[in-house]
């Protein structure tokens, strides 16, 4: 009953609030305040609010909040874990990770001119150097 009462005022305060808001042409703000006030009536009128008072004062639906509590908590510790892994499976569970196409070939690199025989390894990079100093390096 003290329930319904407290709802009602408050609803009935925040219709206050937007015929006052509507008064100074704000008309959308009115609307939206007269909205979020209509809230606590409709569930006044619905029953909600009996259900929510008995249910705030029952032990069992305390300890079945608790349980929730415990399975989010739950939830939330193997997502940071499996984050922290990047992903990847346990390390009992298979040789390494998995690859996304397992019979396709490793990358291939650029082929590169082989240095002429008798060259030294110095002068294999004589295009790079011909880079730098075009850049002023």
């Amino acid at each position: 009953m003290l329930a319904e009462t407290i709802c009602s005022a408050v609803s009935a305060a925040g219709l206050g609030i937007a015929a006052i808001t509507a008064y100074r042409k704000r008309f959308l703000s009115a609307a939206r305040i007269a909205a979020y006030s209509l809230v606590p009536l409709g569930l006044v009128m619905t029953g909600a609010v009996d259900w929510i008072a008995d249910t705030a004062f029952s032990p069992v639906a305390w300890a079945g909040f608790g349980v929730l509590g415990l399975a989010w908590v739950l939830f939330l510790s193997t997502r940071a874990v499996e984050r922290r892994r990047g992903g990847r499976k346990e390390a009992t569970g298979g040789a390494g990770p998995g690859a996304v196409a397992p019979a396709a070939s490793s990358p291939s690199r650029a082929v590169t001119a082989k240095p002429q025989a008798g060259a030294t390894a110095g002068e294999d990079f004589s295009d790079i150097e011909a880079i730098l100093k075009k850049h002023g390096i």
